[in-house]
């Protein structure tokens, strides 16, 4: 990441002035940093967003297990911190990585691999 600690307009991030909804968490959109591709949707919450910060690994909150969620720990399929972006309503986050292997839990690189076509849906990938 590249250091802003001279930069005139900045200030020291705090995830506590962002707009989380009622559960505490916030939407998280993972993008490829080289291809801009769309990867996935996850959630963060105020302690995952801290944790990514400091460690440059991806953590989301799970919230079918209520608990951290890094990135690939399990799969082999991390999401390297390259850049963490607010929103300007500050209720969204646009997280850019450089993803290792596919981002989906179903093996294709993007979790949106299906497309609406004159109202079909059609697969535009297969696993990888």
């Amino acid at each position: 990441m590249t250091d802003h600690s001279n930069d005139p307009g900045a200030v020291t991030f705090d995830p506590k002035s962002l707009t989380f909804n009622e559960a505490g968490l916030v939407p998280a959109i993972a993008q490829d940093a080289g291809t801009d591709e769309v990867l996935m949707l996850a959630w963060m919450n105020a302690e995952s967003i801290v944790r990514t910060l400091e460690t440059g690994r991806v953590t989301y909150w799970s919230r079918s297990r209520k608990d951290f969620w890094i990135k690939g720990e399990t799969s082999g399929h991390i999401q390297e911190l390259v850049e963490l972006r607010v929103d300007c309503d500050r209720d969204c986050l646009l997280v850019l990585v450089r993803q290792t292997g596919p981002a989906c839990h179903t093996g294709r690189r993007s979790c949106f691999y299906t497309g609406v076509r004159e109202g079909l849906e059609v697969s535009l990938s297969d696993p990888v």
